[in-house]
């Protein structure tokens, strides 16, 4: 099953082979989104549904499931046909997710529910605090500028640099024609939602 889940199609076409990851790479998807949505479901009784769906799509992003598959060193045990092997293919985002996704699949077909929610729960509690916490950082600053009286925050984008695989996006925090704060992240959404965060704290320091 593990080495059905590292088998890319490339491969399997290139070889003859039968089999290749992408159904247990769909089974996976599945296994990942219920794992996820049970753990937000009962780890916060007040979240509305909005947030849940945030926190959700971004625990279970093809961005967020890349950083994890590095982490497990995915890319150097996948089989990848030569296309893939020439295009860089065992650093591309996409191809790792896919891969990880497969690996639950596979964990789930070998030992049901309980196997599957153990390999997944102890990385995606941290993925979801972070993002539940910045989450609550844009949704604070928007409704503390509100309460002022002032327009709501804009996030301008200023730089990216980083290899293609792996990139840092810089973002600038708006507030009243004024760039409060800046920050960085693998994404522009990671990088606005700490920039609502550094700018709450200033505003928070200011009135203290």
């Amino acid at each position: 099953m593990l080495e059905r889940a590292l088998t890319h199609s490339s491969f399997a076409n290139e070889r003859g082979l039968e089999q290749d990851n992408e159904r247990l790479e769909f089974l996976g998807d599945s296994v990942l989104g219920l794992v996820v949505a049970n753990r937000l479901f009962r780890g916060d009784p007040s979240a509305p549904e909005g947030v849940l769906s945030r926190t959700r799509s971004h625990v279970v992003s093809a961005e967020a499931l890349a950083r994890r598959a590095r982490e497990l060193d995915l890319g150097p045990a996948l089989h990848l046909g030569h296309g893939e092997e020439q295009s860089g293919g065992r650093e591309k985002p996409s191809l790792l997710a896919d891969a990880l996704e497969a690996v639950i699949g596979a964990v789930f077909v070998d030992g049901g529910l309980g196997a599957a929610r153990d390999l997944v729960e102890p990385w995606i509690a941290a993925e979801t605090a972070e993002t539940m916490d910045a989450l609550d950082a844009k949704s604070d600053l928007q409704e503390s500028l509100q309460g002022q009286g002032l327009d709501p925050p804009s996030y301008r984008h200023v730089g990216r640099d980083g290899p293609d695989h792996d990139p840092v996006f810089h973002v600038e925090c708006w507030i009243g024609g004024h760039a409060v704060a800046t920050a960085s992240g693998h994404s522009k959404k990671e990088a606005e939602q700490k920039a609502a965060a550094r700018a709450l704290d200033g505003m928070e320091k200011a009135d203290s």
